[in-house]
């Protein structure tokens, strides 16, 4: 193979280490999670059939910006904690992947902070941050 040649075959694999590089790093969106507290009912999801929920209770509510008229029950995220108001609060490379059993609004127990991307389990809030912050900034991505 010819200097020339070689030299462009490096080329081409740098760029395509680069793109790889790059795609696997893609980040999912940005939001807010608050959490709540049993008892858990997952009425706009499943009615009253609780079989719906994990058994390690990680599971969330879908806020109206991730609702989607209902097309959210069931669907799986991966979500991390970025950030909150009190430094500390993220557990640091910790993150869950949780199901949408219910609408935010519809929860039988209050949020601990309202209008928020999605409501966490307390089991799943407390997996990711400090579980006496009200509401944390997060990155999610549906799985």
């Amino acid at each position: 193979m010819s200097k020339p040649q070689q030299t462009l075959r490096i080329q081409w694999l740098v760029l395509c280490f680069t793109l790889a590089e790059l795609f696997r790093f893609s980040h999912g969106d940005v939001g807010t999670a608050a959490q709540y507290d049993p008892p858990y009912l997952p009425t706009a999801c499943y009615g009253d059939d609780a079989s719906q929920f994990p058994e390690n209770n990680v599971f969330g509510a879908a806020g109206e910006g991730t609702w989607d008229n209902g097309a959210s029950c069931g669907r799986q995220y991966l979500v991390s904690c970025l950030s909150a108001e009190q430094k500390g609060t993220c557990v640091e490379g910790q993150t869950i992947q949780i199901k949408i059993v219910e609408r935010a609004t519809e929860a039988a127990s209050q949020a601990s902070s309202s209008g928020t991307t999605i409501v966490l389990s307390a089991t799943a809030f407390a997996t990711i941050a400090n579980s006496s912050a009200s509401k944390i900034n997060i990155e999610f991505q549906q799985v």
